[in-house]
Parts: C-alpha cells; structure tokens; sequence
C-alpha cells in the first residue's frame, strides 16, 4: 500500500489512503452513519468488498437521475433512517454517485460529514479530489453544483477488476488528460506503459491512479475554487462536455474528453499556436489509444453542441471558453473561440 495523499483544503483538509481490507465494515458499522451505494456496485459487491454494510441506500444510477429530483429523494431516505447532523454517510460508487451524495451532504443540516469511496476508474483517478459536486439541470450538464471535500477517500483496488468496457475506458481517458496536464515526462511514460494499461494490468493500472492523483493536487490546493489553474483541468472538457449533451450522455465521459481534446488540438493547428508533429505524438501515443467510441454529428448534432458550449459553466466571455495543449506540453486557456472556429474543429470528427 502506497503512503496517504494529504491534500490542504481550506474547507477541510482531507486525505486519499489505498485500503484493500475491511475499511467498508469499519466505517459503516460507527453509530450514527448511513451508507449509500451504486446499485450497480451493490449488485457487484455487496457479498464481498461490502459485506460489512448493512441496509445502505442503494442508488439507480445514470446521467438522467443526476438531478435535484434524486436528491430530494436522498434526503428523504437519509432522514427516514434517522440520520443527524453530526452523523455521517458512506458513499460507494462512481462520479455521479459521488455528485448525487456530495451535493445532498454538502446541503443537508447545512453540511454532514461524509466518507467516499470511489469505484471506477475515472473516480479513482480524477473526480474523487477536488470537493466538487455537480448536477445536470435541463440539458445543460453539471450546471448545478456545491464545494464540499469528504473528510476521507478510501481507494480500493478490488473495484476496478470489475468494471465494465466503458467504464474503463472513461475512466482512461481521464488518465491520459491528467498525464498532459502533468508534463512532458509523465506523458511519455504514460505512453510508453499503454500497452500493459489497455491489458489492465493490475500494477501498471494502480501506479497511473496514484500518479493521476499526484497530478492533480497542486492544481486543487492552489486553486481550490476554480477561479484560475485549475480551470486547465477542463483540457478536453469544454468540447467534451457538449458533445455528452448533443448525444444525450450516449458517449461515456471519459471518451468525450478524449475526443474533446482532439477537437482542441485541432483549434490549436487552426490558431498556429501547436505544431504537426506535437499534435501526431499526442494523437498517436496518448489520445487514439484511449478512443473507443466515435461520434458522427449531422448539422442539428453540431448545432446542439454549439448551443452547449454557449451554455458552458466556464464561459465568461463573448467568445466560447476553450483549453488547448500547445508545443511542449504548455497548456493555453481562451475565452475568444469563435463558432465558426468550433464548427471547422468539428468537421474534423469523421477523422477520428
């Protein structure tokens, strides 16, 4: 087991510790916590990794419940079973269970003590750090959304050697943004070990979890409210995240950000600010490996994703909010993307 991340919050200090023990057991069976659990991962794990947690609140879980709706629901769960303002919840599951319980603990009795433990890989690597929480409202996605870190992220191996094709992939693509974002050195090892992470060997899978997550603390600790760095972590996103509306959620997250930092090179080539060869060793040792899902959009898909993007949380500007990778893994973020810039990128999906 590698040594806890401590990561410094001005909302609370928390750490991220790789257990593989009865951690579930230890920390649903202390008076006064509730568990909440993916119903996909109960259905998994509930005779095993999670035998030790008694009648949790088992969420269905997809895009379409990542809503006020479900968390109102929440809460009238949590408060059936008796939970108090100093009490605590469990949540075990992927990103959108960690949003939906994140928000309903961030807001209920004005803020209840809560310990995460995220099942994917995309939840392991990247979403479980941050304290972000966010709902879709309408067909604008996380929208909506609170601050508010769990006082503990249990990380546990065991998770991850069940998950399905998609999820992995995500999950991957994740992965391979936070290792750009790392730099040149952390990219090309990445790279160098794709092959054995794509085999999902077990070693070579755990070692980018933990160095994704190494990655990402700085740019959390310094920036913590997304007011400046941190918004590089949307490298990927603010196309991404328009391409899951336009699809109605169709493309899993992870491969809308692969995509989506495809189609921000391609601006970066247009703009004159990348070089060919950067965007070929980018394309063919990082982001092509991770691409499994492919997308064709007619005129009224593009129109959807320009709409989206016009509606981008990020958008501050007149222009469209865009985060690129240029020469040397030197990351560039613009609030000028022109539409018609946009649209030229996307012409180029087919290709892909």
């Amino acid at each position: 087991m590698s040594e806890p991340i401590k990561v410094a919050s001005r909302l609370r200090d928390y750490v991220l510790e790789e257990r593989a023990d009865d951690w579930a057991a230890v920390v649903a069976g202390r008076p006064g916590t509730f568990a909440i659990v993916d119903e996909n991962v109960w259905r998994l794990h509930g005779d095993g990794v999670l035998s030790g947690v008694r009648d949790p609140v088992v969420l269905p879980i997809d895009e379409e419940h990542k809503t006020l709706a479900t968390v109102s629901w929440l809460y009238d769960e949590l408060l059936r079973r008796g939970l108090r303002r100093n009490g605590c919840v469990l949540s075990v599951g992927g990103g959108i269970t960690q949003d939906l319980t994140g928000f309903a603990v961030s807001t209920l009795y004005r803020g209840v003590r809560w310990v995460y433990a995220p099942t994917t890989l995309l939840a392991q690597a990247d979403s479980c750090i941050g304290g972000k929480t966010s709902l879709n409202y309408g067909p604008y996605k996380n929208l909506i959304g609170t601050m508010y870190p769990p006082e503990r992220v249990v990380l546990d191996p065991r998770f991850l050697g069940t998950l399905s094709s998609d999820d992995f992939f995500s999950g991957l693509g994740e992965v391979v943004k936070l290792h750009v974002l790392g730099g040149a050195e952390t990219a090309r090892r990445l790279a160098d070990g794709m092959e054995a992470l794509l085999g999902r060997r077990a070693d070579v899978l755990g070692a980018a979890v933990l160095a994704s997550l190494h990655i990402k603390v700085p740019y959390i600790e310094e920036d913590e409210f997304d007011r400046g760095r941190r918004n590089l972590l949307n490298f990927g996103h603010c196309f991404g995240h328009a391409l899951e509306a336009a699809t109605s959620f169709a493309v899993p997250h992870g491969q809308a950000v692969v995509l989506g930092m495809l189609l921000a090179e391609t601006v970066a080539i247009q703009r004159g600010i990348a070089s060919a060869p950067f965007r070929h060793d980018l394309e063919q040792g990082l982001l092509l490996p991770a691409l499994v899902r492919h997308v064709a959009l007619d005129g009224a898909g593009r129109d959807s994703v320009i709409e989206a993007m016009r509606h981008d949380k990020k958008r501050t500007g007149t222009g469209l909010a865009l985060v690129m990778c240029v020469d040397e893994y030197r990351m560039l973020q613009v609030a000028d993307l022109t539409e018609a810039e946009a649209r030229a990128a996307l012409d180029e999906l087919e290709r892909w």
